[in-house]
């Protein structure tokens, strides 16, 4: 694995669902080659066209890659782009043939022609590949190839992994180990020893308002979940639980905004089976509006954005965490060993499976709920590595290459272990423990490479085979 340096804000990106693989990272890949062209002379563009290899072929169309795709090339940002004006756009250049690069030039473009699905050619780098085609009016030719590794996180063709990415920190961190070094040196804590890095990039007042905005638009992700009914789109026909769920355990109590809902929420008492639903209800409601093309955070990818948030709730609900501070730092903790699983093994479930990312995700929500609960830093890592060790081996297998079966079930799952991980740390002594975080992150990179390919995001193998839907119908 390469070396580089990895910010709270390079694991939690705010974009829009229902993958950080194959819809945030294509989106950004066309937005980095739109940068090309525009260097070379946007208003001599004749053509455009974009090929998809591998993984972002197979499960393309149901992870909305297509869609991405274009509203990259027209120049529109995942983080501020008007969800609800994403069918209309696409609709509307499907229907005209036509599409505007970077708002600027209108050319002749046929989604139908000109993306094409290469369902049976990879790329060697990895799985997730798009080549964009672009020739000029004075008959020059440009093609620049992207791969979408997994978080959101893209590399060109020809650059390194995290290629202008590192930067000196006080603290350098490639293993759990050294985390744990830079803590017992210092005397920090994991998330005091992660602000002492984020300040080599950015102030500390600056860090701490953008991971309260990290947390802001997860809050409102949850928030809107709960409050939204139906079926979830691409042809399933999945219904949104979350919703009645809400429904039935705020049992007709009025409140009118998220603050008054806590308060609805914390009436109910704290039983086992109450909180457990709380649980799957915050999770439920991230994961249906990630795969009704909503505004999430890839935490530390799409498919499994609801595990942290919705641990993060529980911890603020239910175990007296509602404060700024204390959000700041559950957040920092969690990014800190998503980091380390991306540095030592991969955030890509078409490299790695599931485990790269429910399981990264509940070990992330693991270790930052037991640092919140007082856990010392050797039983946060211990949390973080029961959590993945619990998830080594889980396949990814989409149902119709749709981010809803079994995934949106997943982040209930993910963060339920976390919990449990986090209970089982705290209770723990460390000194007893045979494995380390470190490795359990080997271990689930070896599996990752000994993994057969179907049960890599491709939706040929696993639970995606057991219902009669093509790729073509979603």
């Amino acid at each position: 694995m390469s070396k580089e340096s990895i910010s709270v804000f390079d694991i939690f990106k705010i974009g829009i669902g229902p993958s950080s693989s194959h819809t945030l990272g294509p989106w950004r890949a066309a937005q980095r080659f739109i940068s090309t062209i525009k260097g070379k002379g946007l208003d001599k563009v004749q053509s455009v066209r974009v090929l998809l290899y591998g993984s972002l072929a197979k499960t393309g169309r149901g992870h909305g890659t297509d869609v991405a795709v274009l509203l990259g090339l027209c120049g529109e940002d995942p983080v501020t782009f008007d969800v609800n004006a994403l069918t209309p756009r696409v609709e509307s250049i499907t229907e005209n043939r036509k599409i505007k690069l970077n708002g600027e030039k209108e050319i002749t473009f046929d989604p139908k022609a000109d993306v094409v699905f290469l369902y049976d050619e990879s790329l060697p780098f990895h799985p997730n590949a798009v080549t964009f085609l672009c020739s000029f009016t004075d008959g020059n030719e440009i093609a620049e190839t992207y791969y979408s590794i997994g978080g959101g996180f893209v590399v060109k063709e020809g650059e390194a992994e995290g290629d202008g990415k590192f930067i000196h920190l006080p603290y350098p961190i490639e293993k759990a180990e050294y985390l744990q070094a830079a803590c017992e040196k210092t005397g920090l804590g994991i998330a005091q020893v992660v602000m002492e890095n984020e300040k080599a990039w950015r102030s500390e007042e600056e860090t701490k308002q953008g991971v309260l905005g990290i947390w802001g638009a997860m809050r409102d992700c949850i928030y809107r979940g709960a409050h939204i009914g139906g079926e979830l789109p691409g042809g399933l026909n999945v219904t949104r639980r979350s919703n009645d769920l809400n429904k039935t355990l705020t049992q007709g109590k009025p409140y009118n905004n998220f603050d008054e809902w806590l308060a609805v929420i914390r009436s109910g008492g704290e039983s086992f089976k109450y909180t457990l639903d709380w649980v799957s209800c915050f999770a439920l409601a991230v994961n249906e509006e990630n795969a009704a093309f909503g505004r999430v955070v890839t935490a530390p990818t799409n498919g499994a954005a609801g595990v942290v948030p919705a641990v993060l709730l529980y911890y603020i609900v239910f175990c007296d965490g509602n404060d700024n501070d204390k959000i700041i730092n559950f957040l920092l903790t969690a990014s800190e060993i998503g980091s380390i699983f991306k540095k030592g093994a991969t955030l890509s479930a078409a490299m790695g499976g599931c485990q790269a990312e429910i399981g990264v995700s509940s070990s992330m929500a693991a270790g930052a709920l037991t640092e919140a609960l007082g856990g010392s830093v050797e039983q946060c890592l211990m949390a973080a590595e029961i959590a993945m060790e619990h998830h080594l081996g889980l396949t990814c297998d989409p149902v119709g290459g749709l981010v809803q079966v079994p995934c949106i079930e997943r982040n209930t799952m993910g963060a339920i272990k976390a919990i449990t991980a986090a209970q089982l740390a705290l209770q723990s002594n460390h000194a007893n423990a045979l494995i380390s975080l470190d490795d359990v992150v080997n271990t689930m990179w070896h599996t990752a490479l000994d993994m057969n390919h179907k049960y890599k995001e491709t939706a040929e193998g696993g639970l995606a085979l057991q219902l009669p839907i093509s790729l073509s119908e979603c």
